[in-house]
């Protein structure tokens, strides 16, 4: 058998452990994330913008739950606001 990247035995891991769930109406799921797939394919511009490090760690969790990166949370968050679709 070869030997396990260090990403994949902490995949391995939390599987044993019992972390993982079912996903729950898994069409709707898989659409939700095409569409931010497609949301962080037609990025064009770029910014800088300077948070509190609380901020952005409360986010990078918030992110992590939702198994994206942080930067497309973000960029979900403010295309939504943008398009009303927040308030």
């Amino acid at each position: 058998m070869p030997r396990m990247t260090k990403e994949e035995k902490n995949l391995l891991d939390s599987y044993e452990k019992g972390e993982w769930k079912s996903v729950r109406n898994l069409k709707t799921e898989i659409n939700r994330y095409q569409k931010i797939a497609q949301a962080t394919i037609r990025k064009d511009k770029r910014i800088n913008i300077r948070i509190a490090a609380k901020d952005l760690e409360d986010i990078q969790k918030k992110a992590l739950e939702e198994g994206i990166p942080y930067q497309t949370l973000i960029s979900s968050i403010l295309h939504k606001y943008a398009s009303g679709r927040l308030a």
